[in-house]
């Protein structure tokens, strides 16, 4: 390896370098949630358009996210990053200083878009950074900071909203970014998947399907789940990933190989990341409004009480991620689900219209601890499941399926809430959120069911260097 090589490819680099650009896409997914009064006022608009200032990101975030790795394999990990990171960048400014309601809901579109090609590709070059022997520790680190943007993303924007402006939730992103664009130009290293040729056909019938499952989803709650746009978004997306699987049986090249889903360890992680974001976002959209609206504290005030659920990964994923190096993944990941639920089910005991933080705060602690333990041992369980030349793609169809888990987690968690309880007061909104968070905890101890499926470590490593009928030397650029 040459010296320039060895330099681009440095590992501190590359963590701090994909940290922060996860952290950004990441962050952006929940943060524009407690500012959606303050751009009402600015910008107008109604209930509907408020809506889709938030699902605008997350349909094109999770439509594009397999198509993203793809490019990233076929045309370079780190050009396409850079392109997905010049995107974001320049979409949040222009979210920032957009001047009505069309035009933010359009800017977040491509700000989505930006953020699907950029987060699968973190993980990648990650990978390809890292020393094998040290990869839990580096997959702690970056499942940490991730784990913090999901989850404290009503915080960041409600702190920002309420002491600057709800322009500064976007503007965040410009300064980060700009730092990042040369520092991954100089400091990471090319890679490449197979070198297949583009699979054109595989990825018009994923974005679509994926496209028309995520919207029927995000809207059916303020439209009606029997409306004819969400009904036709449901059945035709559904059709088309059913359309997706068969083709992607008998293509040469396809984007998702489907024989990657014979693993355990690929199939038991993934629906594991599905039914654990379905769980923990339907469970954090919730609870965010609980904090402000019924115990009446301010948008910083709930996210500051949040911290020891929220702040949970900053301290525990490290260690999370030396004990999968050393016991392997699932143990932990199991473990960090079965708290999660515990958490979330204990939350729905102690909820009243007028409970006090102390009464909360196990709750809150013992879900912290399960999420972190969670994140960074399962970022090494998607990539170690399947052989480098495909990590871009496996890391891609992970984080796919955790965007729709989180939309699923939303659209399900809010309608139980609003069959059962309301806004009318605070009582009511507790007789909604109760069932709403005994269902988030029973789908998350499924999550620590299905983790429980995946083979041990040994066998896991036997498995990915079998998934391909013969070895695919990955091409490096130097």
């Amino acid at each position: 390896m040459s010296q320039q090589t060895a330099r681009r490819g440095g590992a501190a680099w590359a963590l701090v370098i994909t940290s922060v650009a996860g952290f950004m896409a990441a962050l952006d997914n929940l943060v524009v949630t407690t500012a959606l009064p303050s751009i009402r006022e600015d910008l107008g608009g109604g209930l509907h358009d408020l809506e889709w200032t938030v699902s605008a990101y997350t349909l094109t975030f999770a439509v594009l996210l397999m198509f993203g790795a793809a490019l990233g394999d076929r045309f370079g990990r780190r050009r396409l990053f850079i392109a997905g990171l010049t995107v974001f960048t320049g979409a949040s400014a222009a979210a920032a200083m957009a001047p009505g309601i069309d035009s933010l809901i359009a800017a977040r579109a491509v700000q989505g878009a930006g953020a699907a090609v950029m987060m699968p590709l973190t993980l990648t070059l990650l990978t390809a950074a890292v020393p094998v022997a040290k990869r839990g520790m580096a997959y702690g680190i970056w499942g940490a900071v991730n784990g913090l943007a999901v989850a404290s993303g009503p915080l960041v924007g409600g702190t920002l909203t309420e002491h600057i402006s709800w322009q500064w939730i976007f503007w965040l992103n410009v300064p980060l970014g700009l730092a990042l664009l040369p520092l991954a130009r100089l400091r990471l290293a090319e890679s490449h998947g197979t070198g297949a040729p583009l699979d054109v056909s595989g990825t018009l019938l994923a974005s679509g399907g994926l496209f028309g499952i995520v919207y029927g989803l995000v809207r059916g709650p303020a439209d009606g789940w029997t409306s004819s746009l969400v009904l036709t978004g449901l059945f035709a997306g559904g059709a088309l990933l059913v359309g997706f699987i068969l083709y992607s049986t008998r293509a040469k090249n396809p984007m998702l190989p489907m024989r990657l889903f014979r693993s355990r360890a690929f199939s038991g992680i993934n629906a594991a990341s599905l039914l654990m974001f379905l769980g923990m976002f339907g469970s954090i959209f919730l609870l965010s409004q609980y904090m402000q609206g019924v115990l009446g504290y301010s948008p910083t005030e709930a996210g500051l009480r949040m911290l020891p659920w929220t702040g949970m990964p900053m301290l525990v994923a490290p260690v999370a991620g030396i004990l999968a190096d050393r016991i392997g993944g699932r143990p932990v990941v199991a473990a960090g689900l079965f708290l999660q639920a515990l958490g979330l089910g204990y939350m729905a005991v102690v909820a009243t219209a007028d409970a006090s933080y102390v009464s909360q705060l196990p709750a809150l602690i013992v879900s912290g601890v399960g999420m972190a333990l969670f994140f960074a041992p399962a970022s090494h369980l998607v990539m170690s499941s399947v052989r480098p030349s495909e990590q871009g793609i496996a890391s891609g169809a992970n984080n796919a399926l955790r965007e729709v888990g989180g939309a699923l987690g939303i659209a399900v968690m809010g309608s139980i809430f609003a069959a059962q309880g309301g806004y009318e007061t605070g009582q009511t909104f507790v007789d909604g959120m109760r069932p709403a968070l005994v269902t988030g905890s029973a789908v998350v101890a499924l999550a620590g069911i299905a983790a429980l499926l995946i083979p041990t470590r040994r066998h896991t490593e036997r498995q990915a260097q079998s998934a391909e009928p013969a070895p695919v030397l990955e091409k490096a650029a130097h």
